[in-house]
Formats: structure tokens, sequence, C-alpha cells
């Protein structure tokens, strides 16, 4: 992790960081950088800090954009690579103080991968559209593509699995909105798995339909799959989201059990 150590009344922040979301637009002046303040003693979640670097601090440098999937991704200032060399900032940058890393950016996180969710299934929605849209007026066989029992079911079963996914999304919102992130994070975990899966899931069987338009620049379905597949690695890829599933799970399950010991 990029260190941030104190030093007098400022804290020096050394270190690379990539993917750092729009670096690139003019209208970035600050950077939040998360880096690790915490010793090895310290409890893991209170290693990290967040602090406000103002992205004109000499040693700060914006070394490259990334691509996803081969995209531009810079319309609204992309993803970059950026380098902090002995870059001094105040001490009263520190946001909250020393080791509130964790607790800040779970606190933003869980209604962010709602927006992410919701998003993906209008992404799901739109892929959809123009694969109903194609098999209607594409013909193979001698017939339309959607006479076609496959593609029937393709169609179907995407309707089927966006429903279910609209329905999850609105049960994670509802129990943000009652009980808050913290206490909603089963809820946010199962939608951050479902909804870029299933969007993927449609966009792929849209792309199908499409043949090779589908994977053209004259249709946006190679695009939107870049967009939707690159979300079951951001806000934490599927994995760890299934594993902290699993433990809530057994956690739920287990507490009607203690309860009759």
């Amino acid at each position: 992790a990029l260190p941030i150590l104190r030093s007098g009344d400022s804290y020096i922040v050394n270190g690379k960081k990539w993917w750092s979301s729009g670096a690139g637009t003019a209208n970035c002046k600050i950077a939040v950088v998360l880096g690790r303040t915490g010793n090895a003693s310290s409890s893991r979640h209170k290693q990290h800090s967040m602090i406000l670097v103002p992205m004109e601090t000499p040693g700060v440098e914006l070394v490259r954009s990334l691509k996803v999937y081969g995209y531009e991704d810079a319309r609204h200032g992309g993803h970059f690579e950026v380098h902090f060399n002995n870059v001094q900032v105040p001490s009263s940058n520190i946001i909250l103080g020393e080791g509130r890393g964790f607790e800040i950016a779970q606190g933003r996180l869980g209604p962010g991968r709602i927006h992410h969710c919701m998003r993906t299934i209008g992404l799901a929605e739109q892929a959809l559209q123009i694969m109903c849209e194609r098999a209607g007026q594409r013909e193979t066989f001698g017939k339309k593509l959607y006479e076609h029992e496959v593609v029937a079911h393709w169609i179907a079963e995407n309707r089927i699995a966006i429903e279910q996914a609209r329905l999850l999304t609105l049960k994670a919102a509802k129990s943000i909105d009652r009980v808050g992130s913290a206490r909603a994070k089963k809820e946010i975990a199962m939608i951050k798995i479902v909804a870029p899966r299933m969007a993927c899931k449609v966009i792929d069987s849209a792309i199908q339909v499409c043949g090779a338009a589908g994977v053209s620049q004259d249709f946006p379905l190679a695009l939107m799959y870049s967009f939707v597949r690159t979300l079951r690695i951001a806000d934490g890829p599927d994995e760890v989201h299934l594993s902290a599933v699993a433990k809530m799970e057994l956690m739920d399950q287990a507490k009607p059990l203690v309860a009759k010991m």
C-alpha cells in the first residue's frame, strides 16, 4: 500500500496509484488518496487513511490514461496511473483522522455499488431491446431469428434474469434506506455479484444474435460488455463478495442454533 508518513506538521506521500478515476479532467483539482499510515501492530481496519492532495502539488505526476478492453476511457476524466514523488501536504488534509480510511471507503462503497447495479440493469435493458429488434429483422433458414426456439428462449431468459436482478437491487436499496449500508451489507454484496453477471450474459446473447455486427463499432454492444465486465472486478471482485455472503449467511444460520442451545 502507498505509504503516508507523518513529518512534523505535514504528511509525505510516496508511491504509485493506478485506475485513479477522473484524474484526467481539468475539473479534477484535488485527489482523495488512500494510503497506509498505521504500523503492523495496528488493527488491520485501522492501518489506512485518506488524505487530500491538490493535483498541482509538486511531485504529483499523471503518467498515463488506462484503456478498458482497448477502449479509451476518458470521457469523464478516465482512469489514470498517478505517481506521488515525495508529495508534501499539511497534516490538516487528513480526512477524519488517521486510521479512518477503511471506514470512509465502506461508507461510500455500499451506496456506490447500488448505483452501479442500477446502471447495469439499464444497460441490460438496452441490450435486450437491441437483441429483440435484430431478431425481428434478420432471417435465417427461411424464418425470422425470433422464430428459432433457441433465440426465443434467450429472449425469455434475459427478461427473467433482468427482473430478478431488479428486484434484488430494490430490496438492497430498501434495506439501505431502512437500516443503513452497514447492516445491509449482505444484500449489497449479493446484488454486486448478481447484476454484472446477469448483464454480461444478456449482452453476450445480444451479441450472438447480432453476429459480426455485435462486435463492431456499428452497435454499442461490445463497448457495453467492456463496461459491465469490469464491474465484476471494480468495487471488489465477485469472489470476495461471494466469500462475504457465505460468511454472513453462516452466521445468520447459526444464530437460531445458538439460541436453542
